[in-house]
C-alpha cells in the first residue's frame, strides 16, 4: 500500500470548491470526498492536488490512496480534518512569518503555529480560523536544524554550500516543517495561503543588481535559486492557484503529463529566475475573496526587477495585474506582503536615502551598496519608486467601497501596528500589521534598535526632505519582540486584530487593537 508520506494541505477554499494537497510515497490515485486525483513525479517524489467539489461545508473528510483510508491516521486524538464554511459576515484569519521548525533548541522558545495547533484541537470547529496566511519563511535554507545538517553531511560531507543545494534537500526541509502531528493537523484543517520570502532560498534574496552579481559567481548559486523555485511552485505555490488557474495553467499540465516532471520544473524555475527586458517569466502574487473580504498576495522578493537602470519590487506588468486586482467592491482589503510597507520611521528613512545614494556612480555610490547589503536595507522603502507606487494603490483602494486595508507583513522578527494617513481624507481605515516570527531567535540586541527606529527625530537626520514618502504614520502598538500570532477577527465591516505571544504555557494575549 502506497503511503501518505506529507499533507494533506487544505489550499483554496470557495463556496464551491477546494483544492487539498499530499505527498505520497508512490503513484497511485488519490481519492478526497468523492473526488479523485493521479499523482505527479517530480525527482522521484510523488505529489496530487485535488480539486474537491460537492462537498459539505464543515463536514470531515478522508484521504484515500488507491482506495485506502490513509487520513486520519489509525491512533490519532487529533479532531476529524473538516473544509471550513466561508463567510465574511464572521470571518477570521490567523497571520505570521518566519518559522524554523520544531526543536528543542530553547534559544527558539516554543512554537507559535504548534502552540495554535494544540489550542484549536481543543475548541469547538465553530470557533477555527477560515484562513491561515504565512507570509514567508515558511522553511530556511539557509540555517538548517542540527537534524537536518546532520543529515546533509552524511549525504554530502561538509562541502558548499552552507544550507541546502538541490531539490532533494529542499523535499527533506518541508518535510521536517510540515510533518510534526498538530502542524501537520492545523495545515489539513485550515485553508492556507503562502508565499516565499528571502530564506526559502538565501537570506537577503535579490538585495541588489550587485548582490546578484557577487551570487553568481558562487558555483553552488544557480542550483541552489532553481531548486528554491522548483520545490516552491510544488510545495507553496500551486495550493495557492483557484481551480478555473489550475486547469489552463501551462506548467501545470505539463507536469501532469510527464513521467517524471523534474527538467520541466527545472526549466520553469530558471526562466522564473531570470529578468527579460525588466519582464519576469512567471508571476507568483495572487488574489483570493472571502466573501466580502479580499487577500491580494504579492510576491516582494522572486519577481524584483534589478537589471534594467531601475529597482522596483515586482515588474511593470505584475504591478499592473496587482492594480487591476485591488479594484472592486468589498468591504476589507487585505494585502499579504512578506515585507513591511511601513516600517518604523527612522529605518524607512535610512533605506530610501540609501537607495539613493547607492544608485550614484563613484565611491559614494559603492559604499551605500555596501551599507544597503550589510545591513539588510531592501525592504519596500529601498525601493522607493514600488513604495510611491503601493501607497497610490492603496491611498485609491481606500477611497472606495472598503472599510479597511490592511498590509499583513513580517519578516522583521517582532511586532507592532501602525495607522496611515494621506494628504486628503479617505473612507477607509489603513493599517500595517506586522506578525513575526512564530518561532526564531530574537537577539536582545535588536531589541533597543527597534524601539529607537521609531523615533521621528532620527528619522529627520538620516533621511532626505526631498525623499519624504508621500504618506504619514503612527504606531499604535509594539514593538513586541516574541514568537506570536496574529489574528485578525472581522465582523460585517468591523474589524480586530488581536496579537498573542508563545511561550511555555501556549498562547496568551499582547494586545487587541480595534480597526476602523
Amino acid at each position: 500500500m502506497t503511503d501518505l508520506v506529507l499533507g494533506p494541505v487544505l489550499r483554496h477554499v470557495d463556496e464551491s470548491s477546494a483544492t487539498i494537497w499530499v505527498e505520497t510515497g508512490g503513484p497511485c490515485t488519490v481519492t478526497i470526498a468523492g473526488c479523485s486525483a493521479e499523482t505527479f513525479q517530480v525527482s522521484g517524489h510523488h505529489y496530487a492536488l485535488v480539486v474537491v467539489t460537492g462537498f459539505s461545508p464543515g463536514a470531515p473528510y478522508e484521504v484515500h490512496l488507491d482506495g485506502a483510508q490513509v487520513w486520519p491516521q489509525a491512533g490519532s486524538t487529533l479532531p476529524p480534518s473538516r473544509i471550513p464554511v466561508i463567510s465574511s459576515d464572521d470571518f477570521t484569519m490567523v497571520f505570521g512569518s518566519c518559522r524554523m521548525p520544531e526543536s528543542d533548541d530553547p534559544e527558539l522558545g516554543t512554537d507559535a503555529l504548534a502552540a495554535y495547533a494544540r489550542r484549536m484541537a481543543g475548541q469547538d470547529p465553530a470557533d477555527w480560523p477560515a484562513s491561515l496566511v504565512l507570509l514567508g519563511d515558511q522553511i530556511y535554507a539557509d540555517e538548517t536544524s542540527k537534524a537536518t545538517t546532520q543529515w546533509i553531511t552524511e549525504r554530502r560531507g561538509t562541502s558548499e554550500p552552507v544550507g541546502v543545494a538541490d531539490f532533494e534537500e529542499y523535499v527533506y526541509l518541508y518535510r521536517e516543517a510540515w510533518s510534526t502531528p498538530e502542524v501537520r493537523w492545523l495545515l489539513s484543517t485550515v485553508p492556507t495561503s503562502m508565499i516565499l520570502d528571502d530564506h526559502e532560498v538565501i537570506d537577503d534574496w535579490n538585495t541588489s543588481p550587485a548582490w546578484r552579481a557577487h551570487m553568481a559567481e558562487k558555483p553552488w548559486w544557480a542550483e541552489r535559486e532553481t531548486s528554491a523555485l522548483m520545490s516552491y511552485w510544488v510545495y507553496q505555490h500551486l495550493g495557492n492557484l483557484h481551480p478555473d488557474e489550475l486547469a489552463t495553467d501551462p506548467t501545470y499540465g505539463k507536469v501532469r503529463a510527464a513521467e517524471d516532471a523534474a527538467e520541466v520544473l527545472r526549466e520553469f524555475a530558471q526562466s522564473a529566475a531570470g529578468e527579460s527586458d525588466g519582464r519576469r517569466a512567471t508571476r507568483w502574487s495572487y488574489r483570493r475573496d472571502f466573501g466580502r473580504v479580499r487577500l491580494l498576495m504579492i510576491d516582494t522578493r522572486a519577481g524584483r526587477i534589478l537589471s534594467s537602470g531601475k529597482r522596483s519590487i515586482v515588474s511593470d506588468d505584475e504591478f499592473e495585474w496587482i492594480e487591476a486586482n485591488a479594484e472592486g467592491s468589498y468591504d476589507h482589503l487585505l494585502i499579504g506582503s512578506s515585507l513591511p510597507w511601513l516600517m518604523p520611521h527612522a529605518i524607512s528613512a535610512m533605506q530610501t536615502a540609501n537607495e539613493a545614494e547607492s544608485a550614484r556612480p563613484g565611491l559614494r555610490g559603492r559604499i551605500a551598496e555596501k551599507i544597503r547589503r550589510a545591513v539588510d536595507q531592501e525592504h519596500w522603502p529601498a525601493f522607493k519608486a514600488s513604495f510611491d507606487r503601493l501607497t497610490r494603490l492603496i491611498q485609491r483602494s481606500a477611497s472606495g467601497s472598503a472599510a479597511t486595508v490592511c498590509v499583513l507583513s513580517g519578516d522583521v522578527h517582532h511586532l507592532y501596528a501602525a495607522e496611515a494617513s494621506f494628504g486628503t481624507p479617505v473612507n477607509a481605515k489603513v493599517y500595517q500589521l506586522v506578525c513575526s516570527p512564530m518561532h526564531n531567535r530574537i537577539p536582545r540586541i535588536f531589541h533597543p534598535l527597534f524601539r529607537i527606529g521609531w523615533s521621528r527625530a532620527l528619522a529627520v537626520v538620516l533621511g532626505k526632505r526631498s525623499l519624504r514618502p508621500p504618506v504619514k504614520w503612527r504606531k499604535i502598538a509594539g514593538p513586541y519582540m516574541t514568537n506570536a500570532l496574529a489574528t485578525l477577527r472581522i465582523s460585517g465591516r468591523k474589524a480586530v486584530v488581536e496579537l498573542e505571544k508563545a511561550d511555555a504555557n501556549g498562547l496568551s494575549p499582547i494586545t487587541a487593537i480595534p480597526l476602523g
